[in-house]
């Protein structure tokens, strides 16, 4: 969590195996790992309430990849799939 959520999601994203998300609503947080597989999630904390937060975070958490249609793409984010 930062104050806009971007240089949180920005820096994460530097790391081989890491697909940070940045979320700012409930519907963000699940697409997030069922259509992207986000293994990490960023919020911006200026702008969204500890109840928002706390709600995203076990959508996250609790929200399974759905695999499919988007294994390839996220492969080619992940650098797996050349």
């Amino acid at each position: 969590m930062c104050g806009s959520g971007n240089g949180a999601q920005i820096t994460a994203n530097k790391y081989k195996y890491v697909r940070a998300a940045l979320c700012w609503n409930e519907e963000q947080a699940r697409l997030a790992r069922e259509h992207n597989d986000a293994n990490v999630m960023s919020l911006p904390g200026r702008f969204i309430s500890f109840e928002q937060a706390w709600q995203m975070v076990k959508i996250f958490l609790t929200t399974q990849f759905e695999g499919g249609r988007h294994e390839r793409r996220v492969k080619k984010i992940s650098q797996l799939l050349k």
